[in-house]
């Protein structure tokens, strides 16, 4: 006998004294991803930020509070040691101030550079122009760790080994590439109005270049001016490979070589990190509009 497909009594009483669910209001949802962005956003901050914390707390600790167990973020005992050694000691300033001399040194070569050449590239048609673009994207595209032992060689046959001009030569051949390429798309996206108007009135390609488009520019000009800075006070490879003495030695070598061979000075290391990082950080908390407007300004054109 066949068992039958109808539902008994039990289940029709289930049924009809269901409860039905009641919908999710869009307010409620629009509730529910807020706070779930909220979170997302504090723990990123938490994820991003302690490091920083726990650099600037280390650097106000002694050798021996930075590896107390149970680690403490705030100390009772604040020094300022650290610091003082720094900027007492005429070696580890002098890594401050030929990072700082190398870094302007290389923004000023390439924003120079690199206004000429995209203003070139975008208002005028020349020969080869398309090879030339090829090269620079080329140039881009090479992982610099690949070119370390050519310029080494180069260097020092040019008589630059361990000197201002050899770094920033190096340093050049990897900020000028993209300083052009997005100069490039930044002028592309300005109206042409501009141009056509200075020549009405009887200026040239250099009286519009210099008088007209670069203040205009000013957001791409600066959002390339800081990443040429960072890049260039950060870069530690090539710093390493193309000095030789500590007169020479820029920030990050300067770090490097408090680890010594049988002791760390990690509150000095730390304190160090957080003067270098200063830079930048001023730069970005004074530029952040420019920077954010220029790195999109020139990815739509006018």
């Amino acid at each position: 006998m066949m068992a039958s497909n109808a539902p008994s009594a039990t289940q029709l009483i289930v049924t009809k004294h269901r409860v039905p669910r009641r919908p999710v209001s869009s307010r409620t949802r629009r509730a529910w991803a807020r706070s779930g962005t909220i979170a997302g956003l504090v723990l990123g901050a938490l994820f991003a930020g302690l490091p920083i914390l726990w650099m600037l707390s280390s650097s106000f600790k002694s050798n021996t509070q930075i590896f107390e167990s149970p680690p403490r973020l705030i100390t009772e005992a604040f020094s300022f040691d650290a610091y003082v050694a720094i900027f007492t000691d005429p070696e580890k300033v002098r890594f401050f101030v030929n990072s700082y001399v190398v870094a302007l040194s290389v923004v000023a070569c390439t924003l120079v550079v690199a206004i000429l050449t995209a203003y070139a590239f975008s208002h005028f048609d020349f020969r080869f122009k398309g090879v030339l673009n090829v090269v620079i994207v080329s140039v881009q595209a090479v992982p610099p760790i690949t070119l370390l032992i050519p310029y080494f060689g180069l260097v020092v046959v040019l008589g630059l080994y361990n000197t201002y001009p050899g770094l920033i030569l190096t340093y050049l051949v990897f900020t000028l590439p993209y300083a052009i390429i997005m100069m490039t798309a930044y002028f592309n996206s300005l109206p042409r109005e501009l141009d056509e108007a200075v020549r009405m009135d009887g200026g040239g390609s250099w009286t519009a270049l210099w008088k007209v488009l670069v203040p205009v520019a000013t957001p791409g000009i600066v959002s390339v001016g800081m990443y040429t800075f960072m890049l260039a006070w950060n870069e530690y490879l090539f710093a390493l490979t193309l000095t030789r003495t500590v007169d020479m030695r820029t920030v990050p070598i300067g770090i490097q070589l408090l680890m010594g061979q049988h002791s760390y000075e990690w509150n000095q290391m730390m304190a160090m990190s957080v003067v270098g990082s200063v830079p930048v950080l001023i730069l970005f908390l004074f530029f952040q509009r420019f920077f954010i407007g220029g790195l999109t300004a020139g990815s739509v054109k006018s």
